[in-house]
C-alpha cells in the first residue's frame, strides 16, 4: 500500500484557488511597486484638492507590473471617494477614437450607444466627466491606430490625469507634438524584477492558489529561475499552473521538480493574449504566417495583398509587432546582400526564455 501512500484521494487537489495565478488577479498587496504607487498617487492627488492632476508615461518590460501597480491605484481610490472616476482602456483591444469613446461611454453606464458617431461618444463622456474628476489609463498604447482621442481629452474635460503605458520608450516620441506639449508627462521607468523579487511575488501567489506543503522546494525553485530567465512575472505563473495541473493528473501529493520539467515543455502553449482575442484581421495575418513561417515580412505582405488585404505596409507591419508581443509569432531582423529585412516565424515551438 505504500506505493499509494502520496497519491491523491477522490476529491482531493493541490489547489485552493488558482484564480490568484491569473495573469489579471489584482492582489490585495502589490509587493516591490511602493515607490511607483507613490508616484502615481503623487499625480492624481492635485485631483483630490480641486485642481488638475498630472500625467505620467509609464514604460518598462513587460509582465514587470506596470498595468497591475497602476490598476491597483484605480481600486484604492475608488475605495477613497466618489469625486474622481477612475477608467481604465488596454489599447490592444480598443485601437481607435471610436472603440476608446465606446468603451469609457459603456463604462460610464451609458446604454444603446453603438449607432451613434464619435462626436456624439465624445458629448455623452464630456457630459458626465466635467461634473467630477477623472483618471484615465490607456494601457499598451503603441497598439492604438490613431490618437486623435488623446487630443480630444487633453482639450475638453476640464480636471483629469492621464496614465499611458507601454513597454517603449519610444512611443511618447511617436505622438503627435500638438498632443505631446499638451500632455507634458512626468515619465516613470519600471524596472525589472530581481530574482529575489520574483521569488518573494511567487512565493505570496503559491500560497493563496496552493494547499500547504504541495510544492517540493527544488521545483519551486526552478520555477523562479525560469521566470528570471525570462523576465515576465506571467511567465512563472503559467508554470505554477500547468505544473499543478500535471501534478493532480499524475495523481501526486506534492508538485515535483518532474512536473515542473512536463510544464516547461508545454510552454509552447504559452500566449501573453487570448487568441480569440484577436480580430478577424490579426487571424487572418496570423493564420498566412502559419501556412508561409520563416518568410520575409515584405512577402508575406505581397501576400496578404493578393488574398485582398487593404492595409497599408506600415499598419501590416505594426500588425506584426502586435503579434510579436502577444508571443503567437516570432520576428528576427536579417542583413544580406539585398538589405535589411525581417524573417517572420509562426511560434510552434518556442524556449520559456523568449516570453
Amino acid at each position: 500500500m505504500s506505493l499509494f501512500k502520496e497519491m491523491l484521494r477522490s476529491g482531493e487537489s493541490l489547489f485552493r484557488d488558482t484564480v490568484v495565478l491569473d495573469y489579471d488577479f489584482q492582489p490585495k498587496i502589490l509587493k516591490y511597486r511602493e515607490n511607483e504607487q507613490l508616484r502615481f498617487a503623487a499625480a492624481i492627488r492635485p485631483l483630490l484638492e480641486g485642481h488638475n492632476g498630472r500625467n505620467v508615461f509609464v514604460y518598462g518590460p513587460p509582465g514587470i507590473g506596470k498595468t497591475t501597480a497602476c490598476r491597483h491605484v484605480l481600486k484604492e481610490l475608488e475605495e477613497e471617494t466618489d469625486e474622481i472616476v477612475p477608467l481604465y482602456v488596454n489599447c490592444w483591444k480598443e485601437n481607435t477614437t471610436f472603440k476608446v469613446f465606446i468603451k469609457l461611454c459603456e463604462d460610464l453606464g451609458y446604454k444603446f450607444i453603438q449607432n451613434k458617431k464619435t462626436s456624439e461618444l465624445f458629448q455623452l463622456i464630456q457630459q458626465k466627466l466635467n461634473k467630477k474628476a477623472v483618471v484615465f489609463i490607456f494601457d499598451e498604447i503603441d497598439k492604438l491606430e490613431d490618437l486623435d482621442f488623446l487630443y480630444t481629452l487633453l482639450e475638453d474635460i476640464y480636471r483629469k490625469s492621464i496614465f499611458l503605458i507601454t513597454n517603449y520608450r519610444d512611443s511618447y516620441s511617436e505622438l503627435d507634438e500638438r498632443i505631446r506639449s499638451r500632455l507634458a508627462p512626468e515619465f516613470l521607468c519600471f524596472r525589472s524584477y530581481s530574482e529575489a523579487e520574483i521569488s518573494g511575488i511567487l512565493s505570496e501567489r503559491r500560497n493563496y492558489a496552493f494547499s500547504q506543503q504541495s510544492w517540493d522546494e527544488e521545483a519551486f525553485k526552478e520555477i523562479v529561475e525560469k521566470c528570471a530567465e525570462a523576465k515576465d512575472i506571467r511567465a512563472g505563473l503559467y508554470l505554477m499552473k500547468e505544473a499543478g495541473n500535471i501534478a493532480e493528473e499524475k495523481n501526486s501529493r506534492k508538485v515535483l521538480q518532474e512536473h515542473v520539467a512536463a510544464a516547461i515543455k508545454k510552454a509552447d502553449e504559452f500566449r501573453i493574449k487570448p487568441m480569440a482575442g484577436l480580430d478577424e484581421e490579426l487571424q487572418l495575418i496570423l493564420n498566412l504566417i502559419k501556412d508561409n513561417s520563416n518568410s520575409k515580412i515584405g512577402d508575406l505582405f505581397a501576400k496578404y495583398t493578393g488574398l485582398g488585404g487593404q492595409m497599408s505596409y506600415k499598419s501590416f507591419q505594426r500588425r506584426i509587432v502586435k503579434l510579436d508581443e502577444g508571443k503567437f509569432i516570432s520576428t528576427e531582423k536579417v542583413s544580406n546582400k539585398e538589405g535589411n529585412t525581417t524573417i517572420v516565424s509562426y511560434s510552434s515551438e518556442k524556449k520559456l526564455t523568449e516570453f
